[in-house]
């Protein structure tokens, strides 16, 4: 029994280790055995997943282990097991991982090595060997022969490492590939020709078969070039290089001098072979040629030479290096014996050689026209190419030319007019040219000039022209006659007397003005009185004319200045006016003035008795009473008496300088409203002071009853022709009776012919039935206004004594201003003066 108790204790207290679980190659979870992953797997990535148990049902934990050296590629989650990819793989670098993987229940741990696959991705690009690539063909090589392998290589597996090889430019190039060999090929057909190309350059691509990379189909390739050089071979002849050959033998060339050097080169450039030279004919025995340098010399003097010009045909032949001749080749080359170039062109007068020719003329002469009075030759001594030269001429431009341009030995030299107009004695008074002779195909370009001096002589061919098209002037209106205005300047570039000009002004507005005719200055007429009221614009033209008639106009613009030399006018000097309590009154003055400030007319009053009734619009003249003043009342108040009937004294002046002023009397009528506030009231007020606009309102509004009378008739008397019965007037229209208190009498409205304002309305009611001494009954009747007292005829105004005299600037400077003397007024001014101020002065005591 102690036996069987201890061995019960052990077989309590054993632990059994934990393992992993192996669900197989495919399975994501175990123990990571025949575990492959893809070499483009992110790193990040969750690959796996270690799964094992404990018997005793204890919880277990993980590991990863690598062996020393290698790189760590992957972590774990010590409790979950789950693996991941903390490194990137690649397959052609490592394509196998050693890891070793453990499970423990924290007394037991188990581990195992697992080998992990790392699969292939097509991540890598073809790559040419052994580059550069330079190929050496000789031109003759035939075509369709293989002349080169290009290699490359994939590191990739499967498709991904498979290489397919093609050229870019298939159709521009002569050469082929083998898309799987990469053998390159001389095209079928094709040659390769040294002297023609000596380098080709081939550009090829090299391509995998494709492959999965990161889920997408990717295909990779690589180029490279291949540089072709051809090498030469010997296929061609000799060619001559400079033709054509051109010799010339000149009349001071010594025997055996060289004449010219013809060249001639192997056509195969590659390795070349020497040349031979040799004259097959056409010599004459004149000519010889080195059988080496090709050069050519004559063997006879010149003057020995029976011909002018030489025809040799030259031999140019191959010489290998064995000494054979092979390919050879001809040329020709022409030598001419020609004379030598010793004598200059030379300008010749009617007296020999010249160098300078002279010529006065009219300016602007018909164009084409020849300047006959210049005699001039050129001659070159020479012979042939020596004796050939152009002719120009040097000086300003498009003027002349000269004919002939270019000369063979000896020409008459002719110079015409190109451009008349610029031929102008006021532009040039002389016209300086250089005739020039140089030789056109000789080495030693000879020249020679000549001196051609043309004066010019003066015509009328300019008209008088002014500074400006139009001139402007001001001038007071105040000035005296003969005052300067302005001066217009014209001008005529015409010597002589075709450059003198006369001035004279016509036109509508001239009457005023004259001009000297050499000066050119406007003034006014000696008489002539301006007025800027009466007209302030003048115009008029000015002609500047020549000795022959040749002339032009400018136009001249003058404005009078206004200056202040008018009074302000009133229309009457005494003028009366009824005043509604209310509403103003308006006195007008007119200042005869043409501009602001001399017309802008300012209103004060100069005496009123009492000072404190009315005010007056300064700028308008509107007279009105204070603002306290509502009522007759008040005035009764102010003035102690019941007369309203008050004269002023108006002040016009205007804003000039020196200022003026005018003053009138003006008998003002004070009234109060006399209709009850209505319509009628308001109209009868209106037509106070026009009668006639109240009758013809009273006719329009009896039309218009008379026309609505008709109307209605019309409407009745078709009405009882449609009923066919007569419908008597059963109703009798009754007027109603208006209360005694509000009966008006019209008669009272009569329309005469007043003497003054105020009597233009009478009331004609019983004034003991409408006297009202205090103002306390209720009898609703308009108060009568009392009457106006008939004004004193109207004075005449004193006419005004002699103003100081005062001056303006102007154009000539300071002159006195006319003073305008007025027609005086009628006789009787001074009793009616005093017959006003004695009633005015009556009326003030009888108040106070």
């Amino acid at each position: 029994s102690l036996f069987l108790s201890l061995v019960h204790v052990c077989l309590v207290q054993a632990n059994y280790a934990p393992y992993f679980f192996d669900n197989g190659a495919r399975s994501t979870n175990g123990n990571m055995a025949l575990l492959s992953l893809s070499e483009d797997t992110p790193v990040g990535t969750h690959v796996y997943t270690l799964n094992g148990t404990d018997p005793e049902g204890d919880p277990v934990t993980y590991d990863l282990t690598y062996e020393a050296g290698s790189r760590r590629y992957f972590s774990v989650d010590k409790n979950l097991g789950n693996v991941t990819l903390i490194e990137e793989l690649d397959r052609e670098k490592e394509d196998e991982i050693e890891v070793i993987v453990s499970i423990s229940d924290g007394l037991s741990t188990v581990s195992e090595k697992v080998r992990i696959l790392v699969m292939d991705a097509n991540d890598e690009s073809p790559e040419f060997i052994n580059t550069p690539y330079i190929v050496e063909v000789p031109e003759n090589t035939p075509s369709s022969s293989s002349i080169f392998k290009i290699e490359a290589i994939d590191r990739d597996t499967g498709s991904g490492g498979s290489i397919t090889y093609f050229l870019q430019n298939i159709h521009a190039n002569k050469f082929t590939i083998d898309r799987h060999s990469g053998v390159l090929r001389i095209k079928t057909g094709v040659t390769l020709d040294y002297e023609k190309s000596r380098t080709h350059f081939v550009v090829v691509v090299a391509k995998d078969g494709g492959g999965k990379l990161r889920g997408d189909n990717k295909v990779f390739s690589a180029t490279t070039t291949v540089t072709i050089n051809v090498e030469d071979v010997q296929d061609t002849p000799p060619m001559f290089i400079g033709t054509p050959y051109y010799g010339y033998v000149y009349e001071d060339t010594l025997a055996g001098s060289e004449v010219l050097t013809v060249v001639a080169l192997d056509g195969d450039r590659g390795k070349p072979n020497s040349i031979h030279y040799c004259i097959v004919n056409g010599s004459e025995g004149s000519f010889e040629i080195s059988n080496t340098t090709g050069a050519i010399s004559v063997i006879k003097s010149p003057n020995q030479l029976k011909k002018e010009v030489y025809e040799l045909k030259v031999k140019a032949s191959e010489v290998s290096q064995e000494g054979d001749t092979s390919e050879h080749t001809f040329a020709m080359v022409t030598i001419r014996v020609v004379d030598l170039n010793n004598h200059p062109p030379t300008f010749y007068g009617e007296n020999g050689p010249q160098n300078r020719f002279e010529l006065t003329m009219y300016e602007h002469p018909p164009e084409g026209e020849i300047l006959r009075g210049l005699k001039i030759t050129v001659n070159d001594s020479d012979q042939g190419a020596n004796a050939k030269f152009n002719l120009r001429l040097v000086g300003p431009g498009g003027i002349f030319r000269v004919v002939p341009q270019t000369v063979l030995n000896e020409a008459q030299v002719t110079i015409i007019v190109e451009d008349s107009a610029a031929i102008d004695y006021e532009s040039f008074k002389v016209l300086t040219f250089k005739l020039l002779a140089i030789e056109v195909n000789t080495p030693e370009k000879f020249s020679s000039t000549a001196d051609v001096v043309i004066r010019l002589l003066d015509t009328n061919d300019n008209v008088p022209k002014f500074s400006s098209d139009y001139y402007i002037a001001r001038i007071p209106e105040n000035s005296p006659g003969g005052s300067n205005v302005v001066a217009v300047t014209a001008t005529d570039p015409d010597s002589g007397l075709w450059g003198e000009i006369k001035y004279s002004i016509y036109g509508t507005g001239a009457d005023l003005f004259l001009i000297h005719p050499s000066t050119g200055i406007i003034y006014t007429q000696p008489w002539a009185i301006l007025d800027a009221e009466v007209n302030s614009k003048y115009n008029f033209y000015v002609k500047a004319e020549d000795t022959d008639g040749k002339y032009s106009l400018a136009e001249v613009f003058i404005t009078v200045l206004d200056v202040n030399d008018h009074s302000p006018e009133f229309n009457e000097n005494i003028q009366e006016k009824t005043m509604i309590i209310g509403s103003p009154v308006k006195i007008e003055a007119i200042d005869q003035d043409a501009e602001e400030p001399n017309n802008i007319v300012d209103y004060s009053i100069m005496q009123a008795d009492p000072a404190n009734v009315f005010d007056i619009d300064q700028s308008t003249g509107e007279i009105k009473l204070k603002s306290y003043i509502r009522s007759l009342d008040i005035i009764h108040n102010i003035t102690k008496n019941k007369d309203c009937i008050w004269s002023l004294v108006v002040q016009a002046k205007d804003r000039g300088s020196p200022s003026f002023s005018t003053t009138a009397v003006l008998k003002i009528d004070i009234t109060e409203e006399t209709l009850h506030k209505g319509p009628m009231a308001a109209f009868l007020m209106q037509t106070k002071d026009n009668p006639m606009k109240a009758l013809g309102v009273l006719a329009g509004v009896m039309g218009i009853m008379v026309l609505i009378t008709i109307m209605i008739s019309t409407a009745m008397f078709w009405r009882n022709k449609r009923s066919n019965k007569v419908m008597p007037v059963r109703r009798i229209i009754k007027k109603r009776q208006m209360p005694p208190s509000r009966t008006v009498r019209m008669e009272w409205l009569k329309f005469k012919r007043p003497s003054n304002t105020a009597e233009k309305f009478v009331v004609e009611e019983d004034t003991k039935s409408l006297h009202n001494e205090n103002s306390n009954n209720n009898i609703q009747v308009v108060p009568v206004p009392p009457a106006a007292p008939l004004p004193p005829p109207p004075p005449a105004l004193a006419p005004r004594g002699d103003a100081p005299g005062w001056r303006v600037p102007t154009v000539s400077g300071s002159l006195t201003p006319k003073h305008v003397i007025k027609p005086p007024k009628k006789k009787g001014h001074s009793s009616a003066h005093n017959a006003l101020v004695s009633e005015l002065k009556m009326r003030f005591e009888k108040r106070n």
